[in-house]
């Protein structure tokens, strides 16, 4: 076993067929972001006040994942603190991903970790919220600056919590007497400003920019630029990228995706010795991210989401056994009562269930179709749509998650 694991480990040094893979993975920031010089300009236009030593308006910025709205601000944010040292201008921008579970999980937490950026410290738990907040106006009042907040992913923060924790943020610049600060929201979500309370909206959406998706010839611009950096010269057959960036471009023009087809295709193909990325390693690469992606979305979305899935699982498996094909919204809802009982969960109303159906469906875990009952109104057959290898991982990691 020594011998043959000595020899897999030799191939992969001799035979790799990166030169810098890290130009392929997600924390990678380019020197260019191409087809975003629009947005680009558009936020550095709102933000330039600062160089005033003015507040810039709360600015939000919404599309798709892997539009380029992280890596545009992140890009701004670095040229515009390089001038405001020049001008010696006081300015704070830092970034939170709401998405971390120990971040997104409460308002405490969140405020726990703006203060950590800004240096000061506050117990991962036990202090009044109230308490919090006035360790966060103690930490940045105590000389003029401006500090401007990133919260990327918002809308999973706001899910799993409630939106008043950006509208007191919002509020904080009543309480300040030297220092200011502006908020920028970026959510995948493009309706996600639609549901949260109308005094948020206002306060929060001062400025609004959308990214839209990539087109498929855009992300072909994309992954060249890239390649052409992250793989040895004449690795990648012809058509690859073009492959590459069609897959891409059918999952709402993101990026990010495409840029990871291309990375574990590279791996699958060092992995098989080739001597190329071929067309076949996309499409392996493609279904390897298909899979993961689908455990993802059920280990990271919230416990009412979980339960309404588990629900359909189970009513799935009964249906197997029992001999009934149909699964309609009402069966769900009896059984995720229950199950809410038995987690000692709060229940939804059925409304709000029936909403996290449509939820479970657009993301491609269900399929839910509408059909009519005649006089008795309209209501959902539902389907599960996970593949079946998947069925025994995805059912224990809701079973982990809801403490079943």
């Amino acid at each position: 076993m020594t011998v043959e694991l000595g020899n897999i480990f030799a191939s992969a040094v001799k035979n790799s067929l990166f030169r810098d893979k890290s130009i392929l993975q997600i924390n990678h920031t380019p020197n260019s972001i191409p087809h975003r010089d629009k947005q680009i300009e558009q936020v550095a236009n709102i933000l330039a006040s600062i160089l005033r030593n003015e507040r810039p308006s709360n600015l939000f910025l919404y599309g798709k994942t892997g539009t380029g709205k992280t890596l545009s601000v992140q890009y701004v944010r670095d040229e515009l603190l390089k001038k405001a040292m020049q001008m010696g201008v006081e300015v704070r921008i830092e970034y939170i991903n709401c998405k971390l579970r120990k971040i997104a999980d409460t308002e405490y937490r969140i405020l726990a970790a703006i203060i950590k950026k800004l240096g000061g410290e506050v117990p991962a738990t036990g202090l009044p919220t109230d308490q919090v907040y006035s360790k966060f106006i103690e930490l940045i009042d105590n000389k003029k600056q401006l500090v401007v907040l990133i919260l990327d992913e918002v809308d999973q923060a706001v899910n799993k919590i409630s939106d008043g924790f950006i509208y007191n943020l919002t509020r904080l610049n009543s309480e300040l007497s030297k220092a200011q600060i502006s908020l920028i929201g970026i959510s995948n979500d493009v309706t996600f400003l639609d549901n949260v309370d109308p005094r948020v909206r206002s306060s929060l959406g001062e400025e609004e920019i959308v990214f839209p998706p990539y087109n498929a010839l855009q992300l072909q611009d994309i992954l060249q630029e890239r390649c052409k950096k992250a793989f040895k010269d004449g690795v990648v057959d012809e058509g690859v990228v073009a492959k590459c960036a069609a897959y891409a471009a059918r999952e709402h023009g993101d990026a990010r995706r495409a840029l990871d087809l291309m990375r574990i295709a590279g791996e699958l193909s060092e992995r098989e010795q080739s001597k190329k990325v071929e067309l076949k390693f996309i499409d392996m690469a493609n279904e390897k991210i298909e899979r993961d992606k689908i455990l993802d979305i059920v280990e990271t979305e919230p416990k009412q989401f979980q339960l309404v899935l588990y629900s359909i699982f189970q009513l799935t498996k009964k249906s197997k056994i029992e001999n009934f094909n149909r699964i309609f919204t009402g069966d769900v809802y009896n059984f995720y009562q229950a199950l809410c009982n038995k987690t000692k969960t709060e229940i939804l109303t059925q409304r709000r269930v029936s909403d996290i159906i449509a939820e479970i469906d657009m993301l491609g875990l269900i399929n839910a179709k509408v059909i009519s009952k005649g006089r008795h109104g309209r209501t959902r057959e539902i389907k599960l749509s996970i593949p079946s290898n998947l069925h025994e991982k995805v059912e224990s990691i809701m079973i982990e998650g809801l403490g079943l």
